[in-house]
């Protein structure tokens, strides 16, 4: 057995249960999962029965139970809470239940039936019974006539399309893909993987898989190898929609149908592939003491998903680098966006790192029209700081040592034993590689909202941080105006000329100076004016009409980019080239 189908001890005082699930789709086009548990060995008054509020890897509670209905049984019942289902049970060892789950949610973390597929997770699908998680479980697919299974959880050899959990733990961890889908077969490093593709698009498979294979390459020898037996990578192509869900021996991920073909599209799925390859190490077995064992019915809180997630960002820039899919060049000007998502993020002056990561519950997933002025995502923030961790390292040991190092401590320490670290041992992890005591910038990066020392630690490899010139750019309002539609506010910017106004989210934009203006033609109408103007905006504030006295405020920068400092240093350029394997000088323009 591979590391992930091991049984956990069933200790002497659990009874050895048969838990078996059947999954049934008769009728696609409902949009209803009809499941079935059989629970035999049973030996209690009651049998409790719960369904996750979230899902590991997706840090939101977002209460599963809402969509199961139909819920059935021989035996009284009754329902104790929102998650929580309770059956009379005394007497009897044999207790069978139904129920149906309505599935029309079509993302990495939910559930989908249609007419072509069905796609589910377990945290979205199935109960567990409270102190027995650890009990194997089987699952039985019962679909249409020509559809294939895909999972990475090992079959049955004996049982048409049953397949085993080795408890509620890999249950979760393992989606099923269902349906009238691509199956592609192709090794890595002597191993089986697999690419199950749902849905038209523009993509090419054959260059998919031979990227995909150099990304598994330079991740494995990162971190000296590949902790499964065989993988499989779950690919839903659709209309929008974008990202990833990590899991221990496959991945899950949403793309849109048409954003194969164009250079810097397929660039980024390229970066979604690496980011969410690279949690099968950083999240599914490196991961914080928070989320070493998970509680499916609460929040699980860690101030550590910056480096969960953020430094997986960092990553996903650099390995398509390492694997020959971009150059050099290319990863400077990925890092410069992500450096102007972060400075033009008003936020990062007023959410610490720390707290971003600990109030993910209840803020990442639940953007609103404050957002951006008040929190900053841990993903970008966890971002910046180990791109700072990575430069101090390579630069105080001459490339000799870089953050790798730190992740390929972390592996052997708590990774391979699978055993959470706490924010202190990961602090320590990084000191011991960098050599030095790194207290103050912990402190800086995580706990204070001042600015990232970027421009510092770039400098010593030859690279400066440049706003975009705003000479030609329009006076700052501080609007956000959503597309299409009413030209409704968006979000207002924290202390700009608009807030100050009284100009609030949700009003409708109707005129500048008495003309009608639409949000797409707002920045080159304000081209018109000067900094200090007046200008008179007219909008509906909660349907009265209002007009502000709007005075205009010093162009800011919209964009960032990473550029070569005028003549660099030999020290400069030797550092660039043992950073990104390219010399400094292949960043001048072509």
């Amino acid at each position: 057995m591979t590391e992930t189908t091991q049984l956990r001890p069933v200790t002497a005082a659990q009874p050895r249960l048969n838990l078996h699930y059947w999954v049934a789709m008769p009728q696609p086009a409902s949009h209803l999962l009809e499941v079935t548990l059989q629970v035999s060995g049973w030996d209690a008054p009651q049998l409790d029965l719960k369904m996750p509020v979230w899902t590991p890897g997706s840090y939101l509670v977002r209460e599963y139970a809402r969509h199961v209905q139909n819920f059935q049984t021989e035996r009284p019942w009754q329902k104790l809470a929102k998650n929580h289902w309770q059956i009379e049970t005394a007497g009897v060892s044999d207790v069978t239940l139904r129920y149906q789950v309505f599935a029309n949610e079509l993302t990495v973390r939910t559930n989908h039936l249609d007419t072509s597929h069905a796609f589910f997770n377990g945290a979205a699908l199935f109960f567990y019974l409270p102190g027995l998680q650890q009990q194997p479980i089987r699952i039985t697919i019962q679909p249409p006539t020509d559809w294939q299974i895909a999972t990475a959880l090992p079959p049955v050899t004996d049982q048409t399309n049953t397949f085993e959990a080795a408890d509620f733990d890999q249950l979760v961890d393992s989606p099923f893909e269902i349906g009238l889908h691509q199956r592609y077969e192709f090794e890595a490093l002597g191993k089986p993987h697999q690419f199950v593709i749902w849905g038209q698009s523009n993509a090419q498979p054959a260059q998919l898989i031979a990227d995909t294979q150099k990304i598994i390459q330079v991740e494995a020898e990162l971190f000296g190898g590949l902790p499964y037996e065989r993988y499989l990578f779950i690919l839903h192509q659709t209309a929008q929609g974008f990202g990833g869900l990590e899991h221990k021996d496959s991945c899950a991920l949403i793309y849109p149908r048409f954003g194969f073909r164009s250079e810097e599209s397929y660039q980024r799925f390229m970066q979604l592939v690496a980011h969410e390859f690279f949690h099968l190490w950083n999240v599914k077995r490196i991961r914080p003491k928070g989320l070493e064992a998970f509680d499916y019915e609460a929040e699980n809180y860690t101030p550590s998903l910056w480096f969960c997630e953020g430094t997986t960002s960092y990553y996903d820039v650099m390995l398509p680098l390492r694997a020959g899919i971009y150059d050099a060049r290319t990863a400077i000007k990925l890092l410069g966006k992500e450096i102007s998502r972060f400075l033009t993020t008003p936020g990062r002056l007023v959410q610490p790192l720390g707290e971003s990561s600990f109030d993910a519950w209840i803020k990442l997933y639940r953007r609103d029209s404050n957002s951006d002025n008040n929190q900053i995502s841990y993903y970008l923030k966890g971002e910046m700081l180990s791109l700072i961790l990575d430069l101090l390292i390579r630069a105080k040991h001459d490339n000799r040592r870089s953050l790798d190092d730190v992740l390929r401590q972390l592996w052997q320490q708590f990774g391979q034993p699978e055993v959470g670290f706490t924010p202190e041992q990961l602090q320590m992890a990084i000191e011991s590689v960098a050599g030095a005591e790194l207290s103050d910038l912990f402190e800086l990066g995580l706990h204070s909202t001042q600015e990232l020392p970027l421009a510092e630690y770039l400098e010593p490899f030859g690279l400066k941080i440049l706003p975009e010139d705003t000479s030609a750019a329009p006076p700052h309002l501080g609007l956000k105006i959503a597309e299409g539609g009413r030209e409704l506010v968006r979000a207002v910017e924290f202390g700009s000329p608009a807030q100050q106004a009284g100009i609030d989210p949700d009003d409708e934009l109707l005129a500048l100076d008495g003309f009608r203006v639409r949000g797409s033609q707002l920045a080159e109408r304000l081209k018109q004016y000067r900094p200090q103007d007046t200008v008179q905006l007219t909008l509906f504030h909660q349907d009265e009409l209002r007009t502000y006295a709007v005075k205009l405020g010093e162009p800011q920068p919209q964009s960032y980019q990473l550029v070569a400092v005028e003549s660099a240093s030999e020290q400069q350029s030797r550092n660039f080239a043992g950073w990104l394997g390219a010399p400094l000088t292949s960043l001048a323009p072509a």
